[in-house]
């Protein structure tokens, strides 16, 4: 469906996500206009994309983007601020995932966007020994206990869905994606699965599920193009257990008792040496797989990689090369 005259803006816009799909707005004609709203400038190449600069956390944003949106009418918003990996600076962060979000909704409910998408991410189900082997978007958001990188974002999900509610002139769509790897994004996972060691909580291992970042931004690509509202899991093709993802990527498994993993990475993260805070975790413990159906019904998303093709191109190995792990591979 054509978009032909609309303008588009992005918050967050030097976020991957962000700046990947300010590349392909870059070459799409059928936006006249496209804006990036983000502190500093995206290293994307901007030719026909102008840089506004919109910090989220300053308690005097709501006015500032209300007249920004309303000044250069903005038919699509894009909501796409939000941290990819824990930060131990945890107040900046919650004033900028959770109250930012207030902030761009309130901005939102003046000028009256045509849309608004969200860029959540399936860790907002939380890992739980009770969850299904396939969470749909009907499950509850029941995040990570403790856990601040995980529930401002179910927060700002929340906030969100309560906007929609008062809102129906507003379409309103959320995308939850699972984890991305690929060869050039940065996240909690990639640098997780960057390290030689990892973690194996004795007793579990959870199968879990990734989406390729070409795959992810592609989905993003269908969603701003479809006229459809709500909430849409996007993830990639196949799950794995933890323990043979482990494998395919080479690295050592490290079994450890739950007490002593929590203890360990408890005071690891305190210290500032390691970058995971301990309750993700329960993550490497108990199910979070997302069930995709709903967007390939309705967005006609069809993930190119599946589960292992995702992993050896996060290796950088080609299954061409007939390897099956990155050992195999530097044989």
């Amino acid at each position: 469906m054509g978009r032909d005259g609309e303008t588009l803006a992005v918050t967050g816009a030097c976020s991957f996500l962000g700046q990947e799909l300010l590349k392909r707005l870059e070459v799409d004609r059928r936006y006249d206009r496209v804006i990036a709203l983000d502190v500093r400038v995206p290293e994307a190449p901007l030719d026909k994309t102008e840089f506004r600069r919109v910090d989220l956390t300053v308690p005097t944003v709501d006015a500032e983007l209300a007249a920004l949106m309303a000044d250069e009418k903005v038919d699509t918003l894009v909501h796409a601020a939000f941290l990819s990996y824990p930060t131990h600076a945890t107040a900046w962060a919650h004033e900028l995932e959770d109250i930012g979000t207030m902030h761009l909704l309130n901005a939102c409910a003046v000028a009256k966007p045509k849309r608004l998408l969200l860029l959540s991410t399936t860790m907002v189900y939380g890992a739980s020994p009770e969850n299904p082997n396939f969470l749909d978007e009907a499950h509850p958001l029941n995040g990570v206990a403790r856990s601040r990188f995980v529930n401002d974002k179910v927060n700002a999900e929340h906030q969100v869905r309560r906007f929609a509610d008062e809102h129906p002139d507003v379409a309103v769509t959320s995308l939850r994606f699972a984890p991305l790897l690929g060869p050039t994004v940065t996240n909690f996972f990639t640098r997780f699965f960057s390290r030689p060691v990892a973690p194996v909580l004795m007793g579990y291992d959870p199968l879990m599920q990734f989406v390729h970042e070409s795959d992810a931004v592609h989905a993003l690509e269908l969603a701003i193009d479809r006229e459809v509202t709500g909430a849409f899991n996007i993830v990639g093709d196949g799950v794995l257990p933890y323990t043979t993802i482990l494998a395919l990527m080479g690295k050592v498994p490290v079994p450890m008792p739950r007490f002593l993993a929590y203890s360990v990475s408890k005071a690891l993260w305190a210290t500032q040496v390691f970058d995971s805070p301990p309750n993700l975790l329960d993550y490497l413990r108990f199910l979070c797989v997302a069930d995709g159906a709903k967007a390939r019904a309705q967005l006609g998303f069809n993930p190119q990689y599946d589960i292992k093709q995702t992993i050896l191109d996060f290796l950088g190995v080609g299954e061409a090369d007939g390897a099956t792990d990155i050992a195999r591979a530097q044989g």
